[in-house]
């Protein structure tokens, strides 16, 4: 079977490596990114860089994004006309953390285009997309996700077809509301055991082997102990979708109170250290708090 050809737009820090990924497969993909450094190793791959965005758009059979949020995607299907571009039987696929409004106009544009429209956003972080085992949320007609599947196989681990548009989004921000209010929390319980003089090793262990243990547990312990705090992901992209989450919750009429906490602590850690700083500086305010840094050996300062 003929793979069909691919540009894919945005090569950041998810973006690379599911291009990467695909490249590897045998997919022809075509690149951008405004930072062109962003996608040089791909190109050693067979990757070919998009000189003109919205013709390769109308010469692709798939466009595939890959963007920090709701933002970046409508300016660049709206303002830069990139879905006008794009010929009709194609399909997009949108793996962008987004908004559920956003994602249901797509749906109803696309429609009226004649475009395929996959809102597909992903979860597992930067280590499942250099895996290829990416969990993916994909919102959409089943004959576009019977037609993507191939991709998602190559890119993800535990696909799932989710309905309709904005179900995804849904989706997306319930998993990452549980990331961030488990984030917020991580810290605390490091902290009683820190202070109580148990060995913060045998704290993070028993954490694991526990009823305690969580993705959160098992992924940014680490980081915390390394004391780079995961600067993969940054605070401005939590706070964003935490700020989406909320979104949806008052649309839905639902108060989601830990949810709220771990919203404050996040802006507090934004307006604290910035918005580029690593997610994982909501565990530093409890440290400075505390006046103890939570990584081995037990006992340092900050």
């Amino acid at each position: 079977m003929v793979k069909p050809s691919i540009l894919f737009v945005g090569t950041g820090n998810m973006g690379n490596p599911i291009a990467a990924n695909l490249l590897r497969a045998g997919y022809r993909l075509t690149l951008s990114d405004l930072d062109e450094a962003k996608f040089a190793d791909l190109l050693p791959l067979g990757g070919v860089k998009a000189d003109d965005l919205l013709a390769s758009a109308h010469g692709a059979e798939v466009v595939f994004l890959s963007l920090p949020g709701p933002a970046q995607v409508e300016s660049l299907l709206f303002g830069q006309g990139l879905l006008a571009a794009m010929r009709q039987g194609a399909c997009l696929i949108d793996t962008t953390t987004s908004s559920v409004e956003l994602a249901r106009r797509i749906g109803a544009e696309a429609e009226k285009l004649g475009v395929d429209y996959l809102e597909a956003p992903v979860t597992n972080a930067i280590d499942g997309a250099r895996e290829g085992r990416l969990g993916i949320f994909a919102a959409g007609s089943q004959a576009a996700f019977t037609f993507a599947r191939p991709i998602f196989d190559v890119i993800g681990e535990k696909i799932f077809h989710v309905g309709a548009h904005g179900n995804g989004a849904t989706i997306k921000l319930i998993t990452n509301l549980l990331w961030f209010v488990h984030a917020a929390a991580i810290g605390e319980g490091l902290m009683l055991g820190a202070k109580a003089g148990v060995p913060l090793d045998v704290v993070a262990e028993a954490i694991k082997a526990s009823a305690g243990d969580s993705w959160v547990a098992q992924h940014d312990i680490s980081s915390i102990f390394a004391g780079h705090y995961d600067p993969s992901f940054s605070l401005d992209l939590c706070c964003k979708d935490l700020r989406l989450a909320h979104e949806i919750a008052a649309e839905q009429g639902v108060e989601l109170k830990m949810g709220g906490l771990a919203r404050e602590r996040f802006e507090l850690a934004r307006q604290t250290y910035g918005g580029n700083a690593a997610e994982l500086h909501v565990v530093k305010l409890i440290e400075e708090s505390a006046d103890l840094l939570l990584r081995p050996p037990h006992g340092q300062k900050p």
